[in-house]
């Protein structure tokens, strides 16, 4: 199997955390694949905390073209997967596709990477039940309503899933994801 890694986004994915994903995975010779509902190029937003405000604020990002389909997607021919963040997730969790998708990893105890809003992906596969994740602080309800216990750390590992909270946690959550790739475990 090739050193592949599929990056589940849709539009509202948050742009940051996707361009600085592929170019990472790209330094580190692993080959990403961006997988969306439609392939085309997506509108991604990029969330911002400033002064003032009591959550994030929102603008359009850049954008980055999707390579395949969820239902073209066969999880077997990838290594990883890696949730993104934003507002995709928002309506991602809803696919039942994407679900699937992502089960397919963890059944045969495949990397599974999330970060920030990502979460919610994982939170409705049923995967966070009796783990230790994190994510972006107010989503921290949801984590734990559906059984998981969140962590205020930036990154952590819990078996084969590494969560972080927000892009701010790229160095903490990258350190270990490339760990666990390089792991071969």
């Amino acid at each position: 199997m090739s050193k592949r890694i599929l990056i589940i986004t849709g539009d509202g994915g948050e742009g940051y955390e996707a361009l600085y994903a592929v170019h990472r995975f790209q330094e580190e010779g692993w080959i990403p694949v961006v997988a969306a509902p439609n392939k085309r190029r997506l509108h991604l937003v990029m969330h911002d905390f400033e002064p003032g405000w009591d959550t994030y604020v929102e603008r359009q990002g850049y954008g980055i073209e999707s390579d395949i389909v969820f239902e073209d997607v066969d999880a077997s021919d990838y290594n990883a997967v890696l949730l993104l963040g934003g507002r995709a997730p928002e309506f991602l969790r809803h696919n039942s596709t994407v679900l699937d998708l992502v089960r397919a990893f963890d059944a045969p105890e495949k990397w599974i990477f999330s970060i920030c809003h990502g979460i919610q992906i994982l939170v409705a596969a049923g995967l966070v039940k009796g783990r230790t994740v994190t994510c972006y602080e107010h989503i921290r309800f949801e984590v734990e309503s559906c059984g998981g216990t969140f962590s205020g750390n930036q990154a952590v590992r819990d078996g084969r899933i590494v969560s972080a909270q927000t892009w701010e946690s790229h160095p903490d959550f990258y350190r270990e994801v490339v760990a666990c790739l390089k792991s071969g475990a």
